[in-house]
């Protein structure tokens, strides 16, 4: 969580020192986790003057309680420890970092529809990269693990600046970007569903062009003009 939101502090620590960039005039977008890290930042950066939350996740949440908060118990986390910390000693045995797996492929006809989601993203041309995590063999078993001690968004109710939460309609992940939404003040708030959008739709536009680019310029417009 740290490097993730050091790296939006750090490009508008570059873009604050350019002379042909207004230092007021400075927004983020955060596309999945990186939109909850998005939040993260702005909650820190007083020089962010609007964010972009774009299908969120909550990582620290969902990586702490698990999907739909299935293991919201101290006898699940205490569980998923003991598990993660076997894996770092493994790893140190064995010099490598065990791969969680991307997006399973072939897809089983019982997968979860969120996981259907995922394949038609990251497994077709839409989104599959050689170089791509979920695409390939994943993320590193362990990589996550700080997220469990580490809450995003716990001082997100005192970000003074505009901030855009949106989310698909049928997107599994709404009700991370609800609930944070939840936790904002102010009138320079925003949350908007896209009707009939998963959560991919939102990476590329699906097949059906979700992406509200017109919402999303007016947004930045109003508040960084």
């Amino acid at each position: 969580p740290d490097i993730n939101t050091e790296d939006f502090m750090a490009a508008v620590d570059y873009l604050s020192t350019r002379e042909d960039i207004d230092p007021e005039r400075i927004g983020i977008i955060g596309i999945c986790g990186w939109g909850g890290m998005a939040i993260n930042a702005a909650s820190i950066d007083t020089r962010v003057k609007a964010t972009v939350a774009s299908t969120m996740y909550d990582m620290s949440r969902v990586t702490a309680n698990g999907y739909f908060d299935s293991a919201n118990s101290v006898e699940a986390r205490t569980k998923a420890r003991k598990a993660l910390m076997a894996q770092r000693t493994e790893d140190f045995k064995n010099g490598t970092y065990a791969l969680a797996g991307g997006v399973v492929d072939p897809l089983p006809e019982d997968a979860p529809y969120f996981v259907k989601d995922y394949h038609a993203y990251y497994k077709t041309s839409r989104g599959y990269h050689a170089r791509s995590l979920n695409s390939n063999g994943g993320w590193a078993i362990t990589a996550s693990t700080s997220l469990m001690n580490m809450k995003l968004l716990a001082y997100s109710d005192e970000i003074e600046n505009a901030v855009m939460v949106l989310h698909g309609e049928r997107a599994h992940s709404k009700y991370f970007g609800e609930d944070a939404f939840k936790r904002l003040v102010g009138s320079n708030k925003e949350l908007v569903i896209v009707p009939g959008a998963n959560h991919t739709d939102l990476y590329d536009g699906g097949d059906k062009g979700y992406i509200p680019f017109d919402r999303l310029a007016d947004f930045f417009n109003k508040y960084l003009c």
